[in-house]
C-alpha cells in the first residue's frame, strides 16, 4: 500500500511540474496500468469534491453524471495509442497515457478556483479561455516530454493531443457530480402550467382594454416594452413610466405596458417581438391615424449591433432590432409617433425609424453605451433623467430631452463616465404637431 501511494504521489508531483512548465522528464513518471488507474481514481474523487464544493457542500451527489466522466478514459487512451503510433514507440502507450492524465488533479483544483474568480469578476469567457489554452499546451507537452521532440512525429503528436482537447472542451458535455440546490429552486415560474396559460389571458385583455380614439379629439396612446428580465430597473422603470403617462397624458383606456420579468408574469405580459406586434396593431386599430399620437417606450440592455436584448427563461426569445421595430409601425398604420429608446447604443434606432411624422429620442449615441441598469436601481440614468425629472416640469418631449441631456451629462462628469450621448431627431410635421399641441394645452415650455 505504501509503494502504492508513493508512486502515485510522484506521478502527481511529476504532473503538476508538467502543468506549471517545470522541469520533468519521462523518468519522473511511474507508468503501468495501475498506476493510470490510481491517477484516473484521484482525479475522479477530486471532481467529486470540488463539484460539492461549488456548491457550498449541499445539495445531492448525482449519479447520472458519471459515465459522461468516464467517457475521458477511452478519449485518452485512444490519443496515447494515436501518439504511440506515430512515434513508432507502442513501448510507451501507458507513459503517453499517464502524462496525458498526471496533470489533471492540478485542473481540477485550478477549475475549482476558475469558479470562483467567474462568480467574483464577471470575466467569464476570457478566463474561460485561459483555462482551455493552459489545458491545451500542457498535453502537447505531456506528448514531447513521454515521446520525444523529434520531427515531424511531434506535429501529428500534437495534433492528436490538440483534438483530444478539442474533445473534451468542446464535444462532451461539460457535467458536474453535484446539483444546485439554488438552481432546482430557482425554477422558472413561466414552466409552471397555471403561470404559462395565464399570459395569454393577459395579452388578450390588455389589448381588449385599450380603447378606440374619440373623432375630433388628439389623444394620446402608449405602449410600452421591456423585453429583458434579467434584472429589474426595467420593470420598476416601466412601472413609472406607464402610470406617468396614463395620469399625466390621458393615456388611461389607451396604453398597454409588455414587461419580461419573473417577479410580474401575472402583472403584465411577456415582452416578445410578437407581443408587440400585436400591441401595436391593436392600438393602430384604436387610434384615429390622422390625430392621435403614439408613444412607444423601449427600455432593455442594447448591443453595438443595435439589437435589444430579450431575456425570459425557459423561453429563447428574439432581440428587437430597429428594422423590425420600423416594419410593425409601418404594418400597423400608425403615422404620429413618439419613440423613447433606453438601451445601450440606441442610436442606432434613428436612422431607420426616421420620418417627418416621427420623433425619436435615445439614451445614447449608436456608438456609445448609457449606464444606470445595475441590479437595485429603480430607474437607468436616462430614465431618472428624462421621465421622472424632466416630463415633471414639462409636458414638451423635445423640452424634456434638453433637460434631460443636461442632467446626464453632470453626472456622468461626476462620476467620470464616458459620455452616453443622448440623440434626439424631430420630424418636421410631427415638430409642428406637437407644437401646437402644446400652445393648445397652455403648456409654457
Amino acid at each position: 500500500m505504501n509503494l502504492l501511494f508513493r508512486t502515485l504521489l510522484k506521478n502527481v508531483v511529476a504532473g503538476a511540474r508538467l502543468a506549471f512548465f517545470l522541469p520533468v522528464r519521462a523518468l519522473d513518471f511511474r507508468a503501468s496500468p495501475l498506476d493510470f488507474a490510481l491517477i484516473i481514481g484521484l482525479d475522479f474523487v477530486l471532481w467529486v469534491l470540488a463539484g460539492a464544493a461549488r456548491v457550498g457542500l449541499e445539495g445531492e451527489f448525482d449519479p447520472s453524471v458519471v459515465p459522461t466522466y468516464l467517457a475521458g478514459i477511452p478519449l485518452v487512451l485512444l490519443t496515447a495509442l494515436v501518439v504511440a503510433l506515430v512515434y513508432r514507440a507502442p513501448e510507451r502507450l501507458m507513459l503517453i497515457a499517464l502524462a496525458l492524465v498526471a496533470s489533471d488533479p492540478v485542473f481540477e483544483l485550478a477549475a475549482l478556483a476558475l469558479a470562483v474568480l467567474v462568480r467574483g469578476t464577471g470575466l467569464g469567457a476570457s478566463l474561460l479561455f485561459a483555462y482551455v489554452a493552459w489545458a491545451w499546451v500542457v498535453s502537447i507537452r505531456a506528448v514531447m516530454v513521454s515521446a520525444g521532440r523529434q520531427k515531424p512525429q511531434l506535429y501529428l503528436g500534437a495534433l492528436a493531443a490538440s483534438a483530444m482537447v478539442a474533445i473534451g472542451f468542446f464535444v462532451f458535455p461539460q457535467v458536474q457530480p453535484w446539483t444546485d440546490p439554488a438552481e432546482e429552486d430557482a425554477a422558472t415560474p413561466l414552466a409552471e402550467e397555471r403561470v404559462f396559460h395565464a399570459q395569454g389571458e393577459l395579452i388578450e385583455s390588455a389589448l381588449a382594454a385599450i380603447r378606440p380614439g374619440r373623432a375630433g379629439v388628439p389623444e394620446t396612446y402608449f405602449v410600452g416594452f421591456a423585453p429583458d428580465g434579467s434584472q429589474d430597473v426595467f420593470l420598476h422603470e416601466m412601472r413609472f413610466v406607464k402610470r406617468l403617462f396614463d395620469e399625466r397624458f390621458g393615456t388611461a383606456g389607451h396604453s398597454v405596458a409588455l414587461v419580461s420579468s419573473e417577479s410580474a408574469l401575472e402583472e403584465f405580459p411577456i415582452a416578445t417581438a410578437t407581443n408587440l406586434g400585436r400591441a401595436l396593431r391593436r392600438v393602430g386599430e384604436a387610434m384615429n391615424p390622422d390625430e392621435d399620437t403614439l408613444v412607444l417606450f423601449l427600455s432593455a440592455h442594447g448591443g453595438p449591433d443595435h439589437r435589444l436584448s430579450a431575456w425570459q427563461p425557459p423561453l429563447e426569445l428574439a432581440p428587437l432590432t430597429p428594422v423590425a421595430l420600423a416594419r410593425m409601425l409601418q404594418d400597423a398604420g400608425i403615422k404620429w409617433r413618439v419613440i423613447v429608446v433606453s438601451a445601450c447604443f440606441a442610436g442606432g434606432f434613428i436612422e431607420p425609424l426616421r420620418d417627418d411624422n416621427t420623433l425619436v429620442i435615445t439614451a445614447a449615441a449608436a456608438d456609445r453605451s448609457s449606464f444606470g441598469c445595475e441590479a437595485g436601481r429603480d430607474f437607468t440614468y436616462f430614465g431618472e433623467a428624462y421621465f421622472r425629472e424632466a416630463l415633471a416640469k414639462t409636458r414638451s418631449f423635445v423640452r424634456a430631452f434638453d433637460i434631460a441631456r443636461d442632467l446626464i451629462a453632470r453626472a456622468e462628469a461626476r462620476e467620470r463616465l464616458v459620455p452616453s450621448e443622448p440623440q434626439m431627431y424631430v420630424g418636421r410635421a410631427i415638430a409642428e404637431k406637437l407644437k401646437n399641441a402644446m400652445q393648445e394645452q397652455g403648456d409654457k415650455r
